[in-house]
């Protein structure tokens, strides 16, 4: 059997969960021991159909108390940064690796990840985007089953799969790192290029693989 026929088999064995359902079973999750800690789970929010997936590590404090990822000062520059790649946060659909804070905001556990990406994956199968942009070190690292980190792979076009995956600083670290914001600029510059290519390939000369 090629592997068309596979993919196409397996597409029908397991079909697309909507967002809307894949939100209440995130809501509901008790699968590791951070649903003791939340104010609420943070699902993601945005276009359900988006050509660009953004996915960053986990909530914040400001994200578990309102329920949506990237608000406050690292959201509100996030929304500038689309801008540079002429895009708007309503056009795309972000989400983050876990779907509850972790306490203190530290590093998500092994165990944590496994309990919850299952969701992470079902996302991206249901909304299909053309590119994922993978947001700070964790998350590329996570996406791209790497152990290479942002600061070499950053505004680099990978693949994950049949998925074009764009590693970009996190926004919160140009808050802390002025040297970070050109660079973050520059790599949403290349993303917008990207996008207004055909196929995407624009701006790959200098990209590795």
């Amino acid at each position: 059997m090629d592997m068309t026929s596979s993919q196409t088999n397996a597409a029908r064995q397991h079909p697309h969960i909507p967002l809307d359902e894949l939100r209440a079973q995130v809501a509901a999750c008790r699968r590791c021991p951070l649903c003791e800690g939340r104010t609420q789970t943070v699902f993601g929010v945005g276009n359900p159909e988006a050509r660009v997936l953004i996915v960053g590590e986990a909530p914040g404090k400001n994200e578990d108390l309102q329920g949506e990822p990237f608000v406050g000062a690292a959201g509100k520059y996030l929304n500038e940064l689309l801008a540079v790649a002429g895009l708007a946060r309503d056009e795309v659909f972000i989400a983050n690796v876990l779907k509850c804070r972790p306490p203190s905001n530290r590093d998500p556990r092994p165990e944590e990840i496994q309990a919850c990406t299952p969701f992470l994956r079902e996302q991206t199968r249901t909304i299909d985007p053309e590119f994922i942009v993978t947001l700070g070190n964790f998350a590329t690292k996570f996406i791209l089953k790497t152990d290479v980190g942002i600061t070499r792979l950053h505004g680099t076009l990978q693949k994950a799969g049949r998925f074009k995956v764009f590693p970009i600083f996190h926004p919160a670290a140009a808050l802390y790192d002025g040297k970070k914001r050109e660079a973050l600029e520059n790599d949403f510059a290349t993303l917008g290029e990207l996008l207004s290519a055909p196929d995407g390939r624009a701006a790959t000369a200098s990209s590795s693989s």
